[in-house]
């Protein structure tokens, strides 16, 4: 379905497309289910990058809150893999940014400080 979303693709929506739409659907409103946060509890957000795109969960009370994910901009598939944790970091705390200010969060990523 991403493909939809490129330019000069034409825009065609078929069976093929309905299919994994509705299976998107099933699979991001069946188990596991979304918590709603608690504002005096700590948050946890874990962060992922990979040569195709970004990946963050957040987390409060070992119940996931929302995740949120987006594919690499052009300029960015020359990126090494440190910069792109580091930019997982920074897309999910700009986009989280209402939950997280003035609590205290724990950012978890797989990259290594050099």
């Amino acid at each position: 379905m991403t493909k939809l979303t490129q330019k000069k693709a034409k825009f065609e929506w078929g069976d093929k497309q309905e299919a994994v739409f509705q299976l998107l659907k099933q699979k991001l409103c069946s188990a596991p289910i979304l918590a709603l946060p608690e504002g005096s509890e700590d948050f946890i957000v874990y962060c992922d990058a990979s040569n195709k795109g970004l990946g963050t969960v957040l987390m409060q009370r070992e119940k996931v809150i929302s995740y949120a994910s987006r594919q690499l901009k052009i300029h960015e598939k020359n990126y090494m893999t440190r910069d792109l944790e580091l930019g997982a970091v920074v897309f999910a705390l700009k986009i989280w940014r209402h939950y997280l200010y003035g609590t205290k969060c724990t950012v978890f990523t797989e990259s290594r400080v050099q």
